[in-house]
Parts: C-alpha cells; structure tokens; sequence
C-alpha cells in the first residue's frame, strides 16, 4: 500500500499500459469521492425547484424552466447540464430536457424528495465533520427528532409531527421491503412500537386479512395517527394505543411485536430495556421483527456505515448496528432463532426475525 500511495508510482501507473486502466478507474472513483457533496447539493436544488417534477408533464427548455423556477436562463441550463452528467434527465437534439429513467425514480419514490430538503440541517451539522467526531457540535439534528431522547422531549405536537409526517412518507416503500421477506401469516395480533402514523401496521394488515395490529407512539401523534387508521380499509382491525415504551407498559395480547427503523435511533441501553419488554410482553414462541437500515459489520458497506452512521452520529444518540450485533443484544434479552433475511435493498432495509425462548419445563 506504501508502494501505491507514492505520487511517483501513480504517474507510472497512469502511463504503463496494463496498469492504466485501473489507475484511470481509480481515479475516478477518488473524484466521484471528492465530488460527491456537490452532486448532493445540486440534488437538492433539483428537488426544492421541483425540476424534475415539472418534467413529468414532458421535454422543456432550459428557458421554460428558468421562468417556472426563477432563475437566470444561464444558470438554468447549468442546473440541468449538471443533472444530465447525474443521469436524472436527458437532453434531447433540439435542446430540451426530459427525465431520465433514473430521475423519473427519483419522483417516484415516496418521501425521497421530503428527505431531501431535510438534509439542509445534516449538511450543516457535518459541516466541521472532524468537530462532530469529537462531540464538539451542538447538531440541528438532534433539535429536529427531539423525541429520541424521551417522551419529555416530545410534548411538542409540531415536533413529533415532523417526525412522524417524514417517516411516513418513506415507510410505504419499508413496509413493502419488509413484508417481502418477513413471514406474518401466522401472526394473529401485532403490536407495532413506535409505529408512527401506522403506516407499517396497517400494511401488515392488509396483506394479512386475518391480522389485527395496534401502533403503540406517543401521544402527540395519536391525533394524526387516528385519522390515517380510521381511513384505512382495515380499519376494523387497526387501533393506535398512546404511550411511551421508555415509561410505559407495553400493551399486551400481541404475539408478534414489530419494531420497524426504532433501534438505531437509541443508544444500547435504551434498547436493552426495550428488548427486555417486549420479552416480558410475549408469550411463549411470541416473535419480534426488526427492520431498519443496519450496518454490514465485518464488511462495511455505503449505506449503513456512511450514511446512516453520520446521520445517528448528528441525531447525538443512537448507532446503526450491523444484524449480528442487533441478534446479540435479541439473545441477551432472551431471544432466540434469529434469522437475518436477505436485503432487497440495504439502503431501505434490511429485516431479522427473533422467536421468545421456550420456557424449560419444571420438573
């Protein structure tokens, strides 16, 4: 490694035949690297100008676009020139712009663009990332999910609102990740802490037309809960129960609890504890679903170890953690049978499946 972080060697490299290729994708790669908070930043402008909404309608020119966004024709084009490298949109012969397949993704997705605009607050709190690193920043993020550090700081309706609006938005898209690979036709009652809005639950249950599920969250978001189960075509077996896992007792009867992007938003003790509920809540064979984005632990991988670290690392509590260590901290509270289910796509998701040890019979 010595060898090949010489600048001597990588002009060499660079210039010998069977080495240059490699040395030219190397390169490459470094730039996307050193690039890559710009092509963020461009994003964002895409979607707060609605850039690629607007091209859902079909082509248009950069001037018909400047005049709908309000900017100068010239930045404009540079916007969308810079758009067309990303592979968002495409342009055409005459000169105008048209979405690409994979900018037509980018509006389809839900809550993606919502997630997007949020990230105003993250890309300030990783401004002086060597800062963060060292606790040294009083992060916006933490001021934006108060919540994870305990109900008493979620009394807030607007706050937990905010949370919640977000989440929901983004939970179609793990719900239906989940559900592809997490076996619920057995399950009779699911009980799904801090569900939010009840979108999860209330995909479970119409998929499985003989499950009944209860979202457990705080009361601040039980009102706008409510009117999403009351909606729902499943709503006769639907209900939202308020309250805090941290102070409350779980409600009872479930015999699959769900925990969908919960843990790595709190810090091992709070999951601890946690975990240790839902173990007493259970009964015999009782199950517990985990689905969140989720570190790849001995072979890191983009999404859990970059992204969503430095996320929960500005949220100031939490970790993402990889499945082995998530099934360690099941086993410790009394779990057993885990099983780790093939990832459609780690940057959504990735869902385990732990069963309550069986009680060993007295003799």
């Amino acid at each position: 490694m010595r060898v090949i972080a010489r600048p001597g060697f990588q002009r060499w490299a660079s210039a010998f035949p069977l080495t240059r290729r490699t040395a030219a994708k190397d390169g490459a790669e470094l730039f996307d690297l050193v690039q890559g908070f710009v092509k963020s930043q461009v994003l964002f402008a895409l979607v707060e100008l609605r850039v690629l909404h607007r091209l859902m309608d079909g082509p248009q020119t950069s001037e018909a676009l400047a005049r709908m966004s309000g900017l100068p024709v010239d930045r404009m084009e540079r916007l969308m020139m810079a758009a067309t490298a990303m592979k968002l949109t495409r342009r055409d012969r005459s000169g105008r712009y048209g979405l690409a397949r994979l900018g037509a993704a980018m509006v389809g997705v839900p809550g993606l663009g919502d997630m997007i605009r949020h990230h105003a607050a993250f890309y300030r709190d990783l401004n002086d990332p060597v800062a963060l690193l060292r606790g040294e920043v009083d992060t916006e993020l933490a001021a934006f999910w108060p919540y994870v550090f305990g109900a008493a700081n979620a009394t807030d309706v607007e706050a937990s609102n905010r949370y919640s609006d977000l989440m929901a938005r983004s939970q179609e898209i793990v719900a239906a990740d989940t559900l592809a690979v997490a076996e619920l036709k057995h399950t009779h009652q699911l009980l799904d802490v801090g569900g939010g809005y009840g979108v999860f639950a209330e995909a479970a249950a119409l998929r499985h037309p003989k499950l009944h599920a209860t979202v457990f969250d705080l009361p601040a978001v039980e009102e706008n809960a409510q009117a999403l189960l009351k909606r729902s075509k499943a709503k006769d077996r639907l209900q939202f129960v308020p309250g805090s896992f941290r102070d409350d007792p779980l409600p009872d009867g479930a015999d699959t609890v769900s925990l969908i992007r919960v843990l790595y938003d709190h810090e091992d003790q709070t999951v601890e504890s946690l975990l240790s509920k839902i173990v007493d809540t259970l009964p015999e064979d009782g199950r517990l679903l985990v689905s969140e984005p989720m570190s790849g632990g001995a072979r890191p991988e983009v999404s859990g170890d970059v992204y969503f670290s430095f996320y929960c690392l500005a949220m100031q509590t939490g970790t993402v953690r990889s499945a082995a260590r998530i099934g360690e901290l099941c086993r410790n509270a009394g779990f057993a049978s885990i099983t780790t289910y093939p990832s459609r796509r780690p940057f959504v998701t990735t869902t385990l499946m732990a069963m309550k040890k069986k009680n060993k019979p007295t003799s």
